[in-house]
């Protein structure tokens, strides 16, 4: 599930809502911290990281996922052979026919023998 045009679009909206909100959840975060006596910023270091968004967003540029199978990017295969989850079997079906096709050209013509 959650594949939708609609769904997509909502998780972009919400992580762009999320950039332009972490300073102002920093801030709040630190106010509450700084009021309340009992907390000690180093315990709280501990349990959590508090970074500013800038650094945040140079990190997730900088690393890529890690992605075991290694797919060819015209006929979406594998490794194995097989094709990816989302696809459904028309799409199956008719990338499976493009590349018999190309290979059905090696039988050598018949003709009249003298």
């Amino acid at each position: 599930m959650a594949k939708s045009l609609r769904s997509k679009w909502k998780r972009k909206m919400r992580a762009e809502k999320r950039k332009k909100n972490a300073p102002k959840e920093l801030e709040r975060l630190k106010s509450i911290l700084r009021t309340d006596a009992d907390v000690v910023m180093e315990e709280v270091k501990e349990v959590a990281t508090v970074l500013p968004a800038e650094e945040v967003l140079k990190k997730q540029d900088d690393c890529k996922m890690d992605i075991d199978n290694k797919r060819n990017k015209k006929t979406l295969l594998d490794q194995h052979g097989q094709y990816p989850i989302w696809m459904n079997s028309r799409q199956r079906k008719k990338l499976k026919a493009q590349r018999l096709k190309g290979k059905k050209k090696s039988k050598i013509a018949k003709g009249l023998a003298w």
